[in-house]
């Protein structure tokens, strides 16, 4: 079964139709094959069917609406969405299913809490002011803000891990847990709370989002992403769980909390359950700050991860390519790479 491509185009879609259709009248074996595999009747109708069955669909109006659905959320057109759910209400629920780029398929709300993320990758503004109204659109059509049930995670999470603040805002505001977890299958942060999900993907606005809006803070990791480990430090912590603590804090550039946990006898070189350390985080995510901050408490540029063998500036370097320009980076490895040793300067 073909899966649809990411950018669809439903003219490019009718065509293949009638395509199939003039090849089975020309008396083209396999193309009559596809279409008595739905029905009887060398028509356009028929064609159609044939081609939205081989995609997965049942009837061609779903297709048709599926691809329309993703063609309004990709250029952000507010007014034609809330004309579909008008007329359509159960797309505000029904999963995104049989695309190429989520094989899993996608709940709505959680599509749109990836669209900006996705959104160099999809070739499309990286602004997309429209994906806060279209949230709001789903929600007011009855999009469950908690995603469907049994889902591995919440549209809030997804929205925290891709670093959506509006979206999360939006999804807090019309009632979304904030203590909700993943569940423990969960690809992203089994078990993890959405700020937890902000933390590990070091989407530092989300995580001041979800703080400032009241989400519980409940282990060290957490706090240190917040930014205040007090109280956290009071109590008996293992030194894995502070070494993970530090890695966080250096993601988030919360300098004080760095050298709290530095305070307590945490290493400045700990490498977590990952193969990581500190620095490596900071100079993945461009934490100029951090790394500076580091740097000056005895961190080790040349260590190498366990994982790949590489030292921080290889995770710079790694990052800045998939993230293309990037001040932050630039700076980071004009940085690290003279502390760098010519050899392990290899990339994550």
């Amino acid at each position: 079964m073909p899966d649809l491509p990411e950018r669809p185009d439903l003219d490019q879609l009718r065509r293949q139709a009638k395509e199939l259709l003039r090849a089975a009248k020309a008396g083209d074996t396999a193309a009559i094959k596809r279409i008595r595999a739905a029905s009887d009747r060398d028509i356009l109708a028929s064609a159609q069917l044939a081609l939205a069955r081989e995609y997965g669909f049942p009837s061609w109006i779903r297709l048709k609406t599926e691809v329309e659905r993703r063609q309004i959320f990709d250029r952000g057109d507010v007014a034609a969405l809330r004309g579909l759910l008008s007329d359509h209400p159960e797309l505000a629920t029904v999963r995104m299913e049989h695309w190429c780029d989520h094989r899993k398929g996608a709940d709505p709300l959680g599509y749109l809490a990836m669209l900006r993320f996705d959104s160099g990758r999809l070739g499309l503004p990286r602004d997309l002011p429209a994906v806060g109204e279209m949230t709001r659109a789903l929600i007011a059509a009855g999009a469950p803000v908690e995603g469907a049930p049994g889902a591995a995670e919440t549209p809030l999470m997804t929205a925290a891990s891709y670093g959506d603040a509006e979206v999360a805002k939006i999804l807090i505001d019309a009632g979304a847990r904030m203590d909700a977890t993943a569940a423990r299958s969960a690809g992203g942060v089994p078990g993890g709370t959405p700020l937890m999900h902000a933390a590990v993907f070091g989407m530092t606005h989300v995580v001041d989002t979800l703080v400032g809006a009241g989400a519980p803070v409940g282990t060290l990791a957490e706090a240190a992403a917040a930014g205040d480990v007090g109280g956290f430090l009071d109590v008996a912590t293992t030194q894995p769980e502070r070494v993970a603590a530090l890695r966080l804090a250096a993601g988030h550039e919360r300098l004080d909390v760095i050298d709290a946990l530095l305070g307590v006898g945490t290493p400045v070189d700990g490498v977590d359950e990952g193969g990581s350390t500190a620095l490596h985080e900071a100079a993945y995510y461009g934490r100029t700050k951090s790394v500076r901050h580091l740097l000056a408490r005895g961190a080790d540029p040349n260590l190498r991860d366990t994982n790949y063998g590489s030292p921080p500036l290889g995770w710079c370097r790694h990052e800045h390519e998939n993230v293309g320009a990037s001040p932050r980076h630039d700076e980071v490895e004009a940085i690290l790479e003279p502390l760098t040793t010519p050899d392990d300067a290899s990339e994550k």
